[in-house]
């Protein structure tokens, strides 16, 4: 099973940046606890981090018949992007949206996200641990629909 972590702009400046909204942990030390999380689950990870809208709807687009699902931290975009939104839509795949910070407890205008009506489900103010979160998410969500194809089959037979 093989999972796309799409991170958007600024995370890259995790650790740095407002520690007391994100903390300490780098981008590095998040994706390394994710990689032993997904290795002892047999999932595969590919990580991709972009300040750029278009990139990032490039990287959405390129996962369509390459992964099977999406983890998504859109960040900043999650509130501004149809692009991205409409992306996550096009491409289908079961995806988990993460936020480090709870949203609903910040300003006014980062409590909407344009982007999670695209994705399966919402994850947001568990810090870095959310991701671990997303990824638990994510497996069951492709376990429950490896089943149900399998029973298709089986009933088709």
């Amino acid at each position: 099973m093989k999972i796309a972590v799409i991170q958007g702009p600024n995370l890259n400046m995790l650790g740095v940046r407002e520690q007391h909204i994100y903390g300490p942990m780098t981008l590095d030390q998040i994706h390394e606890q994710m990689k032993m999380s997904a290795e002892q689950n047999g999932m595969e990870l590919e990580f991709f981090q972009s300040n750029l809208e278009g990139e990032i709807v490039d990287k959405i687009q390129e996962c369509l018949g390459e992964v099977q699902g999406i983890l998504i931290n859109p960040a900043a975009y999650s509130h501004t992007s149809i692009a991205i939104r409409d992306a996550l839509a096009a491409v289908q795949l079961p995806t988990v949206e993460v936020h480090i910070s709870n949203i609903y407890k910040r300003e006014e205008f980062r409590q909407n996200s344009i982007t999670a009506p695209s994705c399966t489900g919402v994850i947001s103010g568990f810090g870095p641990f959310g991701y671990h979160m997303g990824l638990i998410a994510l497996t069951q969500i492709l376990n429950e629909m490896q089943a149900i194809s399998q029973a298709q089959n089986e009933e088709e037979k």
